[in-house]
């Protein structure tokens, strides 16, 4: 069978089996989302089964958003939680600069993203925000953690970096790769497939909402859950992303 191996030398300590470990956890998921094979991995590589791309259609984005609501459905232990069995650290972003990311469950998902994603992220983000932008940052942590934004649905199973370069159009479906896979609100992935664009994204929504209907007001919350990966672009990047920062904030503090 053709093989896709993934390759860093010097990659943080259980990176690639962090990242095996959520391929797996998300793939278990009863008729959810499939995700790339894991054949191997060790400290510095991971390998994959290859897969065959094709053009991305309505029909198999209608598809992949039914299936996602199955992966979201599939829960978690909690707000943070790690994928089932993983006792190591989590990581966010490209290959070759993961950010660490927290997997520590929280019960209520305000509490989690402002303790363990905003904050994290806005202080290695540092100067570089400036000080209007950090202190509607601030402003929005502050509300999560009053738990503004709570609305009591549980845990998701989420990919957790589910932008389009991380959905593989296949002959047989959509094929995620490279999670950040943990415990969430499953806003979020939608959230990412937004920030960055999706092809076909409104029948993907619509798949979705044939098995899941989405809270009233989903699409004015985006800006809340895009903070986190705008703010990771702040660190990686820098460049306009402060600015898409500042407009993610203050759309949250809309709400």
């Amino acid at each position: 069978m053709p093989e896709f191996v993934k390759h860093c030398t010097g990659a943080p300590p259980g990176f690639f089996a962090c990242e095996a470990a959520g391929l797996r956890w998300l793939s278990s998921a009863p008729g959810g989302v499939r995700c790339a094979r894991v054949i191997d991995h060790t400290d510095d590589r991971l390998t994959l089964e290859h897969l065959e791309t094709t053009a991305p259609s309505s029909a198999a984005a209608y598809e992949f958003g039914r299936r996602l609501a199955n992966t979201h459905d599939a829960g978690a232990d909690g707000f943070g939680a790690p994928p089932q069995g993983w006792p190591g650290p989590g990581y966010f972003g490209p290959l070759h600069h993961p950010l660490p990311m927290s997997l520590t469950t929280h019960d209520a998902w305000g509490r989690f993203y402002a303790r363990e994603r905003l904050g994290p992220m806005v202080f290695r983000a540092g100067p570089g925000l400036g000080a209007a932008t950090r202190a509607a940052v601030d402003a929005v942590i502050a509300r999560c953690e009053a738990g503004d934004f709570d609305d009591g649905d549980t845990p998701a199973r989420l990919h957790g970096d589910l932008w389009s370069g991380n959905v593989m159009w296949t002959p047989d479906g959509v094929v995620l790769i490279d999670p950040a896979a943990h415990g969430g609100h499953r806003e979020t992935d939608l959230a990412m497939l937004e920030l960055f664009g999706c092809p076909h994204l409104d029948a993907v929504v619509d798949g979705y909402q044939s098995r899941r209907p989405l809270r009233d007001g989903w699409r004015d919350r985006l800006g809340l859950h895009q903070l986190y990966p705008l703010l990771a672009h702040v660190v990686l990047f820098g460049g306009g992303y402060p600015r898409q920062v500042a407009r993610a904030a203050h759309s949250a503090l809309s709400l």
